[in-house]
């Protein structure tokens, strides 16, 4: 029975449903202390003084650290995607210095014996702030006068994405609406917070490091750099993740701060986020201030969309520097056509929380702009919001569509599918007409409650590359073991990944081992984030099975004196057609490979294994109602 296509229950989900699952908090190490970061109650102020002897002076403590305190002198943490060069001056450094920009921002961080007396000793340490204006709303912070965070002006980036001739297409328009839109914002809140466990090897000067998940390889790049060390002196291990939805795994000030202190210290130290802690300091995201101008004619076909929006970066530029606008302004139109469009981009300091990624990154944002607005076009043209986008939806024919803008360098381009034929099967499937009768029935009769039918569309890319990695590998024990660059929050990646593989084997799924988030295991991928993974990691495995299936028959092959092409496989075991008799078990084809037995060819020699990277420039996109 095919494994692909099967409803079946997670591998992972026993394991972690009866309390087996291993988390950061659950993690102990011989001479661990624990770290408590000391943060700026301020949205904006100058440091004047910080004092930590009270706190170093408190029973239990072993350590208070500031950023004059660093040595070397650390630099700034760089960008991981959509990175422009007038960023660089917006880059946040681990610990604040002589400024602080955000409530929540590190100033400090203490390390005791105990979680609880690193809490209390953080109480003592003493900051003398010279407080200054403060700029919370977008807008205001564009405004002549505003208080500047960096510099002269908080205008981070600007620039504008054109396709077609706009201004003509708004001219000649029979019908031009203007919208004005807000998007609020807000964060991503997995179960657990984040939290990080570093040790260092004083005798191998190596360092391990648990709880790094979504983009290892980067975050490892980026603390070998601030560090002084070599990417080969540090291990990442994800372990189990409760949650991240895009916030979570980016290289955060405590991806460095912890490591930092580990070495300093020549002890294990463990820091575990609050969840007060988590909403004031991790990545925020979504906020931005549309205005919103769409061409029609008067049936309601689009001619053109002119779009200008303010998009609320926060107190500093993070690891995604413009993914999010970039993004937005690119999915404009979404998945309908229209020939004509522009949008102009503002990214602009304030005084709140950096922001970053969360589920759907730009794409939630400028649907929600994209489908009201269509809405309200359609209420004014006395056309049911159905009809609207059933008349401006892209073709079957039309594909592949490229879309004419690139987000984070990436062109748009949808490579395949029938949307109106989706459109219509979503209607059907959820009774769409009845659905709005009843609406209309209800409604009738007045009232103070109103009932309504929510209709959207949209088309969101998955499997960003550049590439992941997998190996495969038979073990002596007949097992097949999966290493793999990415990682998991939760997906569920052991068994999608696991699936694949053992479909291609022809193996019990049982019998499969899903490695993740071990840059021990695997030293080179890329990371789980943007729906990449059964694209990116699962096309590697697939490939990777394939080569070591045809090393498992080519073995069984002159063990059973048959030609490959004549054996069959099922549940792992391998058998000659026509003579189910002559057969042999994976366990036994791996150990005809291993020394001293001679080898039946210079590549089938234990561990019979096959390592692939997937590389891929381009995106694939799903539509959706």
């Amino acid at each position: 029975m095919a494994l692909i296509g099967t409803s079946i229950k997670r591998v992972e989900d026993r394991r972690l449903l009866t309390g087996a699952g291993r988390f950061v908090g659950d993690l102990r190490r011989a001479g661990m202390v624990h770290a408590a970061v000391v943060r700026s109650p301020h949205a904006h102020a100058r440091i004047a003084r910080i004092d930590t002897r009270a706190a170093r002076a408190h029973p239990g403590v072993v350590d208070s650290v500031t950023f004059a305190d660093l040595t070397p002198p650390v630099g700034v943490i760089p960008i991981r995607m959509a990175g422009r060069p007038e960023l660089d001056r917006y880059l946040q450094r681990p610990l604040a210095s002589g400024t602080v920009r955000y409530v929540g921002e590190p100033i400090a961080i203490v390390i005791a014996e105990d979680a609880y007396v690193a809490e209390d000793a953080r109480d003592l340490v003493e900051v003398d702030y010279e407080p200054l204006p403060v700029v919370v709303d977008a807008l205001d912070a564009m405004r002549p006068g505003a208080p500047a965070l960096h510099g002269d002006d908080n205008l981070a980036s600007t620039w504008t994405v054109n396709v077609g001739d706009v201004d003509s297409a708004m001219r000649g328009a029979p019908r031009v609406f203007r919208h004005r839109f807000n998007v609020g914002r807000d964060t991503a809140v997995p179960m657990e917070p984040r939290g990080l466990l570093a040790d260092w090897d004083a005798s191998q000067e190596t360092i391990t490091v648990w709880g790094v998940t979504k983009v290892p390889y980067f975050n490892r790049r980026v603390l070998a750099t601030l560090m002084g060390i070599g990417e080969d002196q540090i291990r990442f291990i994800e372990g189990d993740v409760g949650g991240g939805f895009g916030a979570r795994g980016e290289f955060y000030p405590e991806d460095f701060l912890v490591p930092y202190l580990a070495r300093r210290l020549r002890r294990p130290v463990r820091w575990i986020e609050t969840r007060r802690e988590h909403l004031m300091t991790i990545n925020h995201s979504r906020q931005q201030h549309w205005d919103l101008t769409v061409a029609t004619d008067r049936d309601g076909l689009l001619l053109a969309i002119d779009a200008a929006f303010v998009n609320d970066m926060g107190a500093y530029i993070r690891t995604h520097g413009t993914m999010v606008p970039s993004s937005s302004a690119a999915h404009v139109p979404g998945p309908y056509h229209v020939e004509h469009y522009r949008c102009r981009v503002s990214c602009v300091m304030t005084n709140k929380t950096p922001t970053g990624t969360m589920r759907g990154p730009g794409l939630f944002e400028v649907g929600f702009v994209r489908e009201r607005a269509f809405d309200l076009v359609a209420r004014e043209l006395g056309i049911a919001p159905d009809e609207i986008r059933r008349r401006n939806l892209v073709r079957a024919e039309q594909m592949p569509y490229p879309v004419g803008a690139a987000s984070a360098s990436v062109p748009v381009v949808f490579d395949s599918g029938d949307f109106p034929a989706i459109f219509e099967r979503a209607l059907a499937h959820a009774n769409y007409a009845g659905l709005m009768e009843r609406c209309r029935t209800a409604n009738a009769g007045g009232g103070p409650v109103r009932l309504g039918v929510g209709l959207t569309c949209f088309a969101e890319p998955s499997g960003r590359g550049p590439f992941e990695s997998a190996r495969v590998e038979l073990a002596v024990s007949g097992k097949v073991h999966v290493y793999t660059g990415a990682g998991s929050q939760g997906q569920g990646q052991a068994t999608t990944l696991g699936q694949i593989c053992a479909d291609v084997l022809e193996v019990p799924l049982s019998d499969v081992v899903v490695h993740l988030g071990d840059t021990a295991l695997m030293p080179y991928g890329e990371g789980t984030y943007a729906s990449r993974t059964t694209v990116n990691a699962g096309s590697a495995v697939y490939r990777a099975a394939r080569r070591v299936k045809d090393k498992i028959l080519r073995v069984a092959a002159a063990h059973l004196e048959a030609s490959p092409a004549d054996l069959v496989v099922k549940e792992g075991r391998i058998s000659v057609a026509g003579s189910p008799g002559s057969r042999c078990t994976l366990r036994e084809v791996a150990a005809l490979t291993v020394p001293p037995a001679a080898p039946i060819a210079p590549d089938l020699v234990a561990p019979i294994d096959a390592l692939e990277y997937h590389r891929t420039s381009e995106m694939t996109f799903s539509f959706s109602v």
